[in-house]
């Protein structure tokens, strides 16, 4: 089952220092990178950078036309405006059967804001006791997934300090 995770880090270049133990992880086939991009909000900015991690994913990966269609919702659709928002409504409602709704939206960005990051991952076969001890010390926040309720438990267990 792939897998949608999203990890809010403190500052922001947290997640882009993610990508290095990623790339990692995965060369010991402890995770299989589906696809991934980073948010990056320095705190003197309105808006955030985004950039998609191509150097992590196969060929599975996602266009960046999902990583923009997701990164506007959340970041830029609320400063375009009513218009635009209602707009890309019916776009957003399909993601929803993917566990992207409004509720990851909303949850996102109220975490992601200046001053932080976050790493956005789509992942399969994770090793999560060998990737949990790759982040350690990191502070990695879990912020949203796609996982069954008993596992998002697991998950958030197991990168608690």
């Amino acid at each position: 089952m792939t897998t949608l995770t999203v990890w809010k880090f403190g500052t922001p270049d947290g997640a882009e220092l993610a990508e290095e133990k990623l790339l990692g992880l995965q060369k010991q086939d402890l995770i299989t990178v589906v696809d991934a991009a980073v948010v990056s909000w320095p705190p003197d900015k309105k808006k955030p950078r985004t950039r998609e991690l191509h150097n992590l994913t196969g060929v599975g990966a996602l266009s960046g036309t999902f990583w923009g269609m997701l990164f506007g919702l959340i970041f830029f659709v609320p400063l375009i405006g009513a218009a635009i928002g209602a707009a890309t409504g019916a776009l957003a409602g399909s993601l929803s059967d993917v566990g992207i709704d409004d509720d990851f939206v909303d949850e996102v960005r109220r975490e992601v804001t200046p001053g932080t990051s976050a790493l956005f991952l789509m992942s399969t076969g994770a090793v999560t006791d060998r990737v949990h001890e790759a982040f350690s010390g990191t502070r990695a926040q879990l912020i949203r997934t796609n996982l069954a309720d008993d596992e998002e438990a697991k998950l958030r267990e197991v990168f608690a300090d």
